[in-house]
This record gives C-alpha cells, sequence and structure tokens, in this order.
C-alpha cells in the first residue's frame, strides 16, 4: 500500500519537472471543451497506455523494446496531424475525407464543434506513449520488481498509480488553464488566434520530443528537482532492497546457470567521437562486447566526481581479472577542462589508469543522454545497460551490481568476498554530509547566487569591489576583479574573496592567469591562520600557491564543524577563481 502511495505522489510532482512541458500542449489543446468529452477521456487514455507500454517494458525482450519504439513514432505522427489540423482548417477538412475523418475528430472541425470521446481517448492514448520515458525512479523500481517477480496485475496497478498522479495534476492545471482561455475568447475574440497558438504549441512539442528535448536538455534543468524527491521516497521504502535478496537466492541456486535478476535499461550507445582516448586506444561497443563494463561520467574538477574516483580505481584493479573493464568519459564542465594537457596532468595526479574517453565536445554524452557528472553506467556482457548510479555514493551496491554481472557473464557466482575499502586521500575522502550546511557556489556571472559585495556584479568589466563579515552562505570580492561568465579575475594584488560557510571541508577551484605565472594566496579562518583546520593544498600558516587549474581544498576542520568566516586573499594579479564546493 505504501508504494502505490509512493507512486501516486510521484506522479503528481512530475507536473514540477520541465520533463513533462513537450505533452503540456497536447493536454491543453483538450481545455475549453466538455470535460466529459475531452479532457477526462484523454487523461484516462494517458493513464492507460502508460501503464500498459511500462508493463511491456517489464518483459525484457527486444520486441517489447521495438514495439513501444514504434508506438512513440506512430503517437508523434498522430500528434503531428492533430496539431496541423488545429493550426490550419483547410487541412483539417482535407485530412478528414481519405481518413475518415480523423483530422475532424482530432480537431473539433478547427475548434467549431465540441470534441469527441474517441478522439479524445486516441489523443490520451498517444500521450502516454509519448511520457512513458520521461518517468523517474519510481518506473526503475517497479520494473525491477517485474524482473524478479514478472510482469503481473500488481505492476500494472502500480505504474497506473504514478500516471494517475500526473493526471491528477494535470486535470487541476487544465481546468484553470480552460477558464483562462474562456475569458480570452469572450473578452478579445481571438478564439482563431488561440487556436492557431495551440495548434503550433503541440507542433512546437512534437519536435521537442522527436529531438530528445524532453529526455535530454529539459531533464538537465530539473537535475535536483523530482527525481531527487522521488528517490529519497524510494530510499525509504523496504523494497528498494529487493534486487539485493534476490540475487542472495539466485546464488543459492546451482543447479543452473546463474541469471542476474537487474533489469535491462537499454544498450550500451557508441563511443566514438572522443576528442583522444587516454591510457588506452579508441574503444568500441563491438570490442567490449563480453566484458562487464562501467563507464563514469566525471571532469576533472568536479568535487563529486573526484570523491568516487577512489571507489573507480579499486574496482578497476579488483576485478580486472575476471572481465571488468571501466572507461572514464571526460566531459568538462568549464572551458579549461577541454584541454587535453589539464586532463592528462588530472589522470596522473588521481593515479587513473583504466582508459579514458576525452568528450569535449560532448558526443559520447548526448549518446547516453546523461544529465549528471557523475554517472555510472554499468553494462553488461551482451552490451546491455543493466544499472547506473548518478551522483556520488551508493559504492556498497554498486560493487554488489558490479559481481552480479561478473557472475552473469561466468555463469556462475564466486565466493563472496569482502567489499573494497578504497584509499581516499585529501579531497577523494568522503564527505561529511550530516554537518554540511552549505552548497556549491560558482563565481562567474551566468551561475553566481549569495553575492553579498554592495557594488553588485558588473559582468565582463574591470570593477572595485568591497566585502565585510557576510551572513552564512553569501560570498563577496574585494580588490579590482572582472566577473566573466565562467569566473572571476584578479586584475591587481592583493584581491580577496570572502565565504561565511558551514561545513567540515571548503574547496575552491582555482588557475593562473593567461600567463600561467603562479599566484601566491593567503587563507585565514575567523581572521587567522587556519593551523589544524588546513586543507591538503595549504599549510598550517595558511600559505599556497595557485600553479594549475584545478580544485584545491583549502579549509577541513579538525575539530566540531561550525559557521566559519573564510578569506582568501591574492598576493599576486592573474587568478582565476571559479566555484566554491563543500563536503
Amino acid at each position: 500500500m505504501t508504494l502505490f502511495l509512493v507512486s501516486y505522489l510521484a506522479g503528481v510532482l512530475t507536473i514540477l519537472s520541465p520533463c513533462i512541458l513537450p505533452i503540456v500542449p497536447f493536454v491543453f489543446s483538450r481545455a475549453g471543451q466538455p470535460a466529459g468529452r475531452s479532457v477526462l477521456p484523454m487523461l484516462a487514455g494517458m493513464v492507460a497506455s502508460f501503464a500498459g507500454v511500462a508493463t511491456l517494458a517489464a518483459v525484457g525482450g527486444q520486441w517489447a523494446v521495438g514495439a513501444n519504439e514504434v508506438g512513440r513514432l506512430a503517437a508523434l505522427a498522430l500528434m503531428a496531424v492533430f496539431g496541423w489540423t488545429l493550426l490550419s482548417p483547410r487541412a483539417a477538412a482535407v485530412l478528414s475525407r481519405p481518413w475518415l475523418a480523423l483530422g475532424t475528430r482530432l480537431s473539433g472541425r478547427a475548434g467549431t464543434r465540441p470534441a469527441t470521446v474517441g478522439g479524445s481517448l486516441l489523443l490520451g492514448v498517444a500521450t502516454g506513449f509519448l511520457w512513458t520515458p520521461c518517468a523517474g525512479p519510481i518506473l526503475g523500481l517497479v520494473l525491477t520488481g517485474a524482473a524478479l517477480q514478472g510482469a503481473n496485475a500488481q505492476t500494472t496497478l502500480f505504474l497506473a498509480a504514478y500516471a494517475a498522479g500526473a493526471a491528477t495534476s494535470l486535470a487541476l492545471a487544465v481546468l484553470a488553464g480552460g477558464r483562462i482561455l474562456a475569458a480570452m475568447k469572450r473578452s478579445l475574440g481571438v478564439g482563431e488566434r488561440v487556436r492557431k497558438g495551440l495548434g503550433a504549441a503541440v507542433l512546437a512539442g512534437v519536435a521537442a520530443i522527436a529531438l530528445g528535448v524532453d529526455t535530454g536538455l529539459l531533464a538537465r534543468l530539473s537535475y535536483a528537482g523530482t527525481t531527487g524527491i522521488e528517490q529519497s521516497l524510494l530510499d525509504q521504502l523496504p523494497a528498494a532492497g529487493l534486487t539485493d535478496r534476490s540475487m542472495t537466492m539466485a546464488a543459492n541456486d546451482t543447479s543452473r546457470p546463474y541469471r542476474s535478476s537487474l533489469p535491462m535499461e537499454g544498450r550500451l550507445p557508441s563511443l566514438g567521437g572522443a576528442v583522444e582516448w587516454l591510457n588506452s586506444g579508441p574503444l568500441s561497443a563491438e570490442q567490449l562486447r563480453g566484458k562487464v563494463v562501467l563507464v563514469d561520467f566525471w571532469t576533472y574538477s568536479c568535487i563529486n566526481c573526484i570523491r568516487t574516483l577512489p571507489y573507480l580505481r579499486a574496482w578497476a584493479e579488483t576485478y580486472k581479472d575476471q572481465g571488468l573493464v571501466v572507461i572514464g568519459v571526460h566531459t568538462p564542465e568549464f572551458a579549461f577542462e577541454k584541454k587535453i594537457a589539464n586532463v592528462k596532468t588530472a589522470i596522473r595526479d588521481f593515479r587513473i589508469t583504466y582508459p579514458v574517453a576525452v568528450d569535449s565536445d560532448f558526443t559520447i554524452w548526448r549518446a547516453f543522454g546523461n544529465s549528471y557528472w557523475p554517472a555510472l553506467y554499468f553494462v553488461d556482457a551482451e552490451g546491455r545497460i543493466r544499472h547506473h548510479q548518478f551522483g556520488e555514493g551508493g559504492y556498497e551496491r554498486s560493487e554488489r551490481v558490479i559481481r552480479d554481472l561478473l557472475a552473469e557473464a561466468a555463469g556462475r557466482r564466486s565466493a563472496d568476498a569482502g567489499l573494497v575499502n578504497p584509499e581516499a586521500p585529501g579531497a577523494q575522502a568522503a564527505p561529511d554530509l550530516a554537518d554540511a550546511r552549505s552548497g556549491e557556489t560558482y563565481i562567474g556571472y551566468e551561475k553566481a547566487d549569495g553575492f553579498a559585495s554592495p557594488e553588485g556584479v558588473r559582468p565582463g568589466r574591470p570593477q572595485d569591489y568591497t566585502i565585510g563579515t557576510p551572513r552564512l552562505n553569501r560570498w563577496g570580492l574585494a580588490g579590482n576583479w572582472t566577473v566573466g561568465a565562467e569566473q572571476a579575475r584578479l586584475n591587481r594584488p592583493g584581491g580577496a574573496i570572502v565565504h561565511r560557510f558551514s561545513a567540515r571541508d571548503l574547496h575552491l577551484v582555482l588557475g593562473p592567469g593567461p600567463d600561467g605565472k603562479p599566484v601566491r594566496f593567503q587563507v585565514t579562518v575567523d581572521g587567522k591562520a587556519p593551523g589544524a583546520d588546513h586543507g591538503a593544498d595549504i599549510g598550517a600558516d595558511g600559505t599556497g600557491t595557485v600553479s594549475e587549474t584545478r580544485l584545491y581544498q583549502l579549509v577541513r576542520q579538525a575539530g566540531d564543524v561550525r559557521e566559519r568566516t573564510f578569506e582568501i586573499r591574492f598576493l599576486d594579479p592573474g587568478v582565476d577563481a571559479y566555484v566554491f564546493t563543500f563536503g
């Protein structure tokens, strides 16, 4: 019963996700018409088709995947026809003859008569096909359960509860939107324009879905949105451990070759398009067939990626003789991370020996439809993605997935040895999340937040800034700086950055200026040298040097974590400052 409720609530939350935006025009196109013949049948069709399509996916066969894709293409074509008939009354009239008045039924004869129940239901079915790939962790959990127990009525009911939640929030939105449209038609006499606007919006939604914007760019806009809320709900459910228990049960059955219970999430996309491969020649999906593959999307100044590296190194070393291949895909966040020399230096400093694809053009990133740093994809020996981990953490679960896929490739379970316990020096150490009250803080004007200097940001031009002691999670500049889109550059010696924070660790991504000359700096915490609270990249007296563009650990509180005022003052000009991170 709990999972039914969580599924429904997670569905309600999808209205907050940008991922649902492309299908909203399809639903709103029925606004302002009788609910019993338009909105309600459409939402009912959406719930039914979503539950059916996702249940079909639980079967797991290639034929099911193909059927889902064919249905999705047919739904896109149907929606395109519908949008065009809204946009053009002449098109509606022409299409009504050869297609048995399909265009007329769908468009309500270009808005001159009420929609039919059948037409609205058909649009709802198509909408369900289009919306299915946008579902979040709930879908993954339910399909995992179906893989273990077989697709059954309970699976379909869980999926229907999820879709019903989304339908509920959409119905409320359409109710309000319908009143607005009706008022516009009465007061402004713009019914024809409204109908054409809806047609254009429907076609735009079709284009967005066809180009993958619904699950690509828009998903990145909701990075920590509804998916995070759903996942936090799921983490509280006992059902989330179902796959682990099934692994143990299957391991005790030696009467047949071992098969993992992990669901199939897709196939390993092409690894082509990398700017360069490091530690290896170019690898392809075909070359890797027969191996268990772990693909890690990372970028070298990302603190979450850095804290994942000790485990990746340990897994690559521990399981290489059993058939595991770890591949790092370095996809940059900042421009300086595109420089091959910088990536090579990072690989050396982090002691990475497994293959790394330099994905500076985001080619492999797009092939995976990825949205996160770090993102781990676990691929079986047949080239199928069977599990993923977005963000740091989940290491025990990830290692058990690796073992499970290796056992499946070998056809048998091996002795259950202990899990890895890697060395994690400096910034690679696990964060103290319980005491962290400060979050990632960008300094470039494109993403800057919490800026407290009274002068305000003057983008792209030199400016004298001042700062006193800001309140918690506020920061500012002192001295003459030029704030660019990604970073701020110090123009004269003696400039400083001040940040009021509360976390065990404080890191700052810094780099020397265009001339590459080292920049000396002095760190103080609450106006004093940090002493025992110094980070790995400075001494107890707070002194250090920026010699390369990377993440610098500047504070690690040795005692109780409390609110502190951090200041870094640069003795030389030219430094570039990018982003604060905490742990």
